[in-house]
């Protein structure tokens, strides 16, 4: 068994999924309704100037929403800060807040296979951030204006990073990258546009381990992942 197949496996996607073919080119999706628009303040044009070691201190530090009261400590991200590919989530769990690092329980194990079964490694050539930097009570959603508040962060992320590719894992990740309502059922298999940046909807591993049966799905968007990169580089598939 080669270790793809093992990967698959482990994903519960064994025997290998075969997909149709697809149109060589995506049509970007047009973005149009706007929600929880962040507000231009002081704050985010402090924000918008930080390097890596300021933005770590102001995120560790930062007492801006309701989410800082019961947390233990800020989860700003985890990975290549030079990345082509970003992986954005929702928020910090419960293991997350203990141990300060993005997907780290049983979502995370899952995200970690995701990555593999493309040829991808956590710190390598990828970071991995939530929308949210600290964790909602009882891992609920994050609320619209914690969301717009932590936005300035995850905005500043993006433009040290300089992506190639922006994965948003779940709609609430995308509805914060995207600015618009998202359903998740409609929008894979689409390139949006952040900033000149695509972006890639998928689904939340915690959402696959609830949901087995759309970990199929899943492996599709993963492939169409790897396609639109190889696509950026002049790959061959």
């Amino acid at each position: 068994m080669s270790r793809r197949d093992g990967i698959l496996r482990e994903l519960g996607l064994a025997p290998i999924w075969r997909l149709r073919d697809r149109p060589a080119e995506v049509p970007v999706a047009p973005v149009t309704e706007s929600i929880a628009q962040p507000v231009a303040d002081d704050r985010a044009a402090a924000i918008a100037a930080m390097g890596w070691d300021e933005l770590k201190a102001a995120v560790a530090g930062c007492r801006a929403c309701g989410l800082c009261q019961a947390r233990k400590q800020a989860v700003l991200g985890v990975g290549d800060v030079e990345a082509d590919w970003l992986f954005v989530g929702e928020g910090p769990g419960a293991e997350e807040d203990e141990r300060g690092e993005p997907f780290v329980g049983q979502a995370g194990k899952l995200l970690d296979a995701m990555l593999a079964a493309i040829d991808l490694k956590r710190g390598e050539n990828v970071y991995i951030g939530n929308s949210v930097k600290c964790r909602p009570p009882k891992n609920r959603t994050p609320e619209p204006e914690e969301t717009a508040t932590c936005w300035p962060f995850l905005e500043r992320q993006i433009e040290l990073i300089k992506p190639k590719l922006i994965v948003a894992l779940g709609r609430p990740a995308a509805q914060t990258l995207l600015q618009s309502e998202v359903k998740i059922s409609a929008s894979r298999g689409r390139l949006f546009d952040y900033r000149g940046i695509p972006v890639v909807v998928t689904y939340h591993p915690a959402y696959l381990l609830r949901n087995l049966p759309d970990k199929a799905r899943a492996w599709e968007d993963l492939c169409f992942m790897r396609r639109t990169m190889q696509g950026f580089r002049g790959d061959q598939p």
